[in-house]
């Protein structure tokens, strides 16, 4: 069972002489993701993950990203797959280094990349560890924030103006960035690029 509520301003309060994180429940969503877990929670150990909430890109963006790769895959003649992974390390935070054990490389890679298109890895040799080596991990964009997704946008526009395709105008990109905000989607993304 799995539930993501956002929040702001969570505090630690004590109650029976046993400390507790709360967390405030605004909104009726929140509200109702709450009572649910507690009351289809069982008797199992569960775990809570914190992290800051970014917005997601708006399906929109992820849409124009695709129509662009696709012109842009036409003028260049290669596939726009491989447009889209080539555009994955140029993003700067999207990334962890892992230390595999040599035979296990095969493997981890595998699974990594099987979480879409854009999930890449690169072999950087062997680590400082005997049989273990160094592997780069890509995130792919369907975890992107806004932040992220809008690099990936301007990284294309880039290329298309350079080969001469038309784009939307520096003002229509900026109000589809900022859609994104507006449209955040709370939930992990379904869509083509990964």
């Amino acid at each position: 069972m799995t539930t993501t509520i956002q929040f702001k301003d969570a505090s630690v309060g004590t109650s029976d002489g046993v400390e507790y994180l709360m967390i405030p429940l605004d909104g009726y969503e929140s509200k109702v993701k709450a009572r649910k877990f507690v009351a289809e929670a069982q008797d199992k150990p569960y775990v809570v993950e914190l992290k800051r909430y970014y917005r997601k890109r708006s399906r929109d963006a992820n849409s124009y990203f695709w129509v662009l790769a696709g012109k842009l895959a036409a003028v260049l003649r290669i596939p726009k797959e491989e447009i889209y992974r080539g555009y994955i390390e140029d993003i700067g935070d999207n990334f962890e280094i892992v230390e595999i054990r040599d035979e296990a490389k095969a493997a981890w890679v595998r699974n990594w990349s099987g979480r879409g298109l854009g999930w890449v890895c690169e072999d950087l040799g062997p680590s400082v560890t005997p049989g273990k080596s160094s592997i780069i991990c890509y995130d792919g964009s369907s975890v992107y924030n806004t932040r992220q997704m809008s690099c990936l946008i301007d990284l294309i526009v880039h290329d298309c103006k350079e080969q001469g395709i038309e784009t939307l105008s520096l003002d229509e990109i900026y109000r589809l960035k900022e859609l994104w905000g507006e449209r955040a989607d709370e939930s992990p993304s379904d869509t083509k690029a990964g």
